[in-house]
């Protein structure tokens, strides 16, 4: 439908995520726009809308009840929370809508509680197909800023650093199995292993987050082979001893199977193997 790709392309001018340029959030932003299928973007207006909004009684109009009407898509009205959290409270975020602009003293759970475009968006949006439409987004963009921006620092943020012995930091994704990692890494491989060096180690959001190539071919471990390696691979020079360490925060020791399979990937390899 032609409005809900104009509508999406809008999203993606203000600055929002992937996530949020999606056919939900396209109608979401029509919708507070007062917007039907046939109208022009020129007539976007300021409105306030609850998220679905009573029958007749509503002080406000319901975003997903306007949805139904003019677009004919409905929605359960237990995906509200969906349309609060996976759309509306990034439009908040990205400086787009305001949350209870006439009464932000409103408790969470109130049956009043609603969403306004804001007028810097507003602006940007009634120029949509106009020759001031780019400078307009451009415009929005450097005084409010990019919420896409603002959720790739503060997943940088959020990353755990480790520092190696050879004085890389490498940074991990938060989440219990690349806490458990870290531990293996500062604890375990000075108590257990000391001297040793990390040639391997993943990462649930980046798979070979550090990987020793050189050493690992000088080893004969096959690292075309590298997802099938155990999670953190610790190697001692001096004793010729190679750590294989599965880093596990919901099953018990490691399998028959497993062991198998990794004697198999390093049969070539003449360390000594502690798995």
């Amino acid at each position: 439908m032609k409005k809900i790709n104009e509508a999406k392309q809008i999203l993606q001018a203000l600055g929002l995520p992937e996530k949020q340029q999606n056919d939900r959030s396209a109608l979401i932003l029509l919708a507070l726009c007062n917007l039907k299928r046939r109208d022009k973007w020129e007539n976007a207006k300021m409105i306030s809308m609850s998220v679905v909004g009573n029958k007749k009684n509503a002080k406000y109009a319901g975003i997903m009840r306007f949805i139904a009407k003019y677009y004919n898509i409905k929605y359960a009205e237990n995906s509200r929370e969906t349309f609060r959290r996976q759309t509306l409270h990034q439009f908040v975020q990205a400086g787009i809508v305001h949350h209870n602009p006439e009464n932000p003293n409103l408790p969470t759970n109130s049956k009043d509680n609603h969403y306004r475009i804001t007028p810097e968006a507003l602006r940007v949006i009634k120029s949509f197909g106009t020759s001031k439409w780019e400078n307009e987004a451009k415009r929005f963009i450097k005084k409010v800023g990019s919420l896409k921006k603002k959720h790739e620092k503060n997943r940088k943020m959020m990353k755990l650093p480790v520092k190696i012995a050879n004085g890389k930091t490498l940074r991990f994704s938060p989440g219990k199995h690349n806490e458990l990692q870290i531990t293996v890494i500062n604890d375990f491989a000075s108590r257990f292993a000391q001297g040793s060096e990390l040639l391997y180690v993943g990462d649930t959001a980046k798979k070979d987050l550090y990987l020793d190539q050189s050493k690992l071919k000088k080893l004969r471990i096959p690292i075309d082979q590298h997802s099938k390696l155990p999670d953190v691979v610790l190697y001692h020079q001096k004793r010729n001893w190679l750590f294989l360490i599965e880093a596990v925060t919901s099953h018990g020791p490691i399998s028959p199977k497993r062991i198998i399979e990794l004697e198999k990937l390093l049969k070539k390899c003449k360390a000594e193997k502690t798995i």
